[in-house]
């Protein structure tokens, strides 16, 4: 195809009303018409798997780690999509390429099409998309905290759910969860595992400044964001006391900092979570510096931080942040 100059819409366009081109199934398509059928399985099951990224100076953060973790996800799912995570590192490079993209979101995202919509359909079609656009952080207006409010919702256990997959069939408590918290005048959802204990927020991982270690919960029913492994790494590599362990909800009222970790949320401080507040503290500030420099130096694209933390991704990925 020609491709055309990219207009840049502002954040807040509507998703489908823009120019642009996006991977879809091999070949770059125009943006408006990367379409699925009305009847194709993934959108009524919730078993479509994707991922979130950044593009930092042009280059992808941690580009093949997510790869592999779609690539996983979809096998947790039940089915295998039809590209490697090579193939889909190259297509997300000429996403962003075609783009234009400096600084912005990229999403890759796989979902079994409308051959049939029979509940158990393993010969239906994998589809892949991926598309990148440019967007601010998701609390945009400079390094302010955020303020927190428990849901009502919980994480399911591991064994009553995929909570190894980044799937929208997973993600549908988020969104609950977080439209209550607006509801209530909040920025974000604090969500409790299925036995009470301290779990995370709708798209992001839960850090707690205790005594100055830092605390986090296990990635068993939370998810072992790509985010988070990488600020564990940082703040090890700053002499912090890293901590996994279940935590209780009345461990927030001894926490003196309280900060998320995600791809798109990078490392937000917290300021309140109901009627608890907490200050902008030094840990946060020095891990979202840390952080910073991370995604844009050393070899972002495809590593950083001198590459996967903790080795390769595991066969099958614990979150996907």
């Amino acid at each position: 195809m020609t491709r055309a100059t990219p207009v840049i819409p502002g954040p807040d366009a509507p998703l489908a009303d823009r120019d642009g081109a996006i991977w879809l199934d091999g070949d770059l398509v125009p943006w408006r018409e990367a379409r699925l059928h009305v009847l194709s399985h993934g959108l009524h099951y919730g078993g479509s798997v994707f991922e979130g990224e950044r593009a930092y100076d042009g280059r992808v953060f941690k580009l093949h780690e997510h790869s592999a973790r779609l690539v996983a996800s979809a096998r947790e799912m039940g089915y295998a999509l039809p590209w490697s995570a090579d193939e889909l590192d190259a297509a997300t490079r000429e996403v962003v390429a075609a783009a234009g993209l400096t600084d912005g979101y990229v999403r890759p995202v796989a979902w079994r099409g409308g051959d049939t919509l029979r509940l158990v359909a393993p010969d239906s079609r994998v589809h892949v998309a991926v598309a990148a656009w440019p967007w601010p952080r998701i609390f945009a207006d400079g390094p302010r905290g955020i303020r927190l409010h428990t849901s009502r919702w919980r994480r399911p256990a591991p064994d009553t759910a995929p909570v190894r997959a980044k799937t929208a069939a997973q993600y549908a408590l988020g969104s609950l969860a977080g439209q209550e918290a607006e509801a209530a005048g909040r920025d974000d959802a604090l969500l409790l595992d299925h036995r009470g204990r301290l779990a995370e927020a709708t798209g992001a991982n839960l850090f707690l400044v205790l005594d100055g270690a830092l605390h986090t919960p296990p990635p068993e029913c939370v998810l072992d964001g790509i985010t988070r492994r990488t600020v564990i790494a940082l703040a090890q590599d700053l002499g912090l006391t890293v901590v996994e362990r279940h935590l209780a909800p009345a461990e927030l009222e001894r926490a003196t900092e309280v900060f998320l970790t995600g791809t798109a949320y990078e490392v937000q401080p917290v300021t309140a979570v109901d009627a608890r507040e907490y200050p902008l503290g030094e840990v946060g500030t020095a891990l979202a510096e840390a952080y910073t420099r991370a995604v844009r130096g050393g070899d972002s694209g495809d590593g950083g931080v001198g590459g996967p933390v903790g080795g390769a991704p595991a066969a099958v990925p614990d979150g996907p942040r």
